[in-house]
C-alpha cells in the first residue's frame, strides 16, 4: 500500500490535489462541489481526481451525479496512517509549489 500511495500521490502531477482530497474526506463526506469550494479548486479538477481515486479504490461514492457524496474506502481508512506519513513528507517537499485561488487569483499557500 505504501508504494501504491507514493505512486498515486507523489508520482504524478495531480498527486498533491488527490492528497488534499483524501485529507478532507477523512473528516467527513463531501460532494464534488463542496470539495471544490473547500479546496479552492475547479469543479472539473475535483471530478477528475475523484475518478482517479475511485478507480484506485481509495474513494467510494453514494451514487452518481451532482449530489453524490464521496467517502474514503475501507481500504483507505485502514491504511490512513501510511497516507499521513506520505502526506507529511510530500507536503513539506511540495509546499513551495502549492497555490490556492483567492478571488480567481493564484495565491501561494502558507505552509501549515
Amino acid at each position: 500500500m505504501r508504494k501504491f500511495l507514493w505512486k498515486l500521490l507523489a508520482g504524478t502531477k495531480g498527486g498533491l490535489n488527490r492528497a488534499r482530497i483524501i485529507d478532507e474526506l477523512k473528516n467527513r463526506p463531501y460532494n464534488a462541489n463542496q470539495l471544490a469550494e473547500r479546496l479552492s479548486l475547479n469543479y472539473k479538477t475535483i471530478k477528475y481526481h475523484i475518478e482517479v481515486l475511485e478507480k484506485n479504490s481509495i474513494v467510494t461514492s453514494t451514487g452518481k451525479g451532482y449530489g453524490a457524496l464521496y467517502f474514503l474506502s475501507d481500504k483507505m481508512e485502514k491504511n490512513f496512517d501510511i497516507f499521513l506519513e506520505i502526506w507529511d513528507e510530500f507536503r513539506v517537499s511540495s509546499s513551495s509549489n502549492v497555490y490556492y485561488l483567492a478571488n480567481n487569483v493564484p495565491v501561494e499557500a502558507a505552509h501549515h
